[in-house]
């Protein structure tokens, strides 16, 4: 076989799927359309295999769906945390970063409402918890190396949190009514900071 024959054959050849594959895809799904758009079918489809490629790496879609909420813990808040911890000595700083990317990519992805209205769903709901308790955890430590004890960094960590929160529900119910602009959120960060 020669060589441009081998090339092409690897180039045309299907790539075989990870069980992260498949979370991201789940993910995509429920952003899009709620935890009932996490089946099985339509996830082949969309990946372009089939429901064998699946049964490789998951029992059923319970496995999926834990493996989807997994993922997206470790991608949109373990990741995020150990991005600011290198990038941004200055716990203000690095705050005020946090929010806007926060408060920023909200706005453009529904994946953290969806998983906030099937919250009723057990593994969701356990997911949300660790989630909850992670960032607020460590939006309170920022606080408390900021010089406020640690009572009050609790609470300001929540305050935070609940605020991305609200940003992100008003901004898939109303569209466009909730202000991104950089004035509006270094307000928002300084009001936080505020003795």
């Amino acid at each position: 076989m020669s060589e441009s024959s081998d090339r092409l054959q690897r180039r045309s050849a299907p790539k075989r799927l990870t069980a992260d594959d498949w979370a991201d895809a789940a993910l995509a799904a429920l952003a899009e359309r709620g935890l009932a758009a996490v089946a099985v079918e339509p996830l082949a489809a969309r990946l372009g295999t089939t429901k064998g490629s699946f049964y490789w790496h998951f029992a059923n879609r319970d496995a999926l769906v834990a493996a989807a909420l997994a993922r997206w813990e470790e991608v949109s808040t373990e990741r995020i945390i150990r991005a600011m911890e290198t990038a941004e000595p200055d716990p203000a700083a690095r705050l005020g970063a946090l929010l806007r990317g926060a408060t920023l990519s909200v706005v453009d992805d529904p994946l953290e409402v969806r998983l906030l209205a099937a919250g009723d769903h057990p593994e969701v709901a356990a997911a949300l918890a660790r989630v909850t308790e992670r960032r607020i955890g460590y939006l309170a430590h920022l606080f408390e190396l900021l010089g406020f004890p640690a009572p009050e960094a609790r609470h300001r960590g929540f305050f935070a949190y609940t605020s991305y929160l609200g940003h992100a529900q008003v901004a898939h119910a109303v569209p466009g009514a909730v202000p991104t602009d950089p004035a509006y959120l270094a307000a928002v960060t300084a009001a936080l900071l505020k003795r």
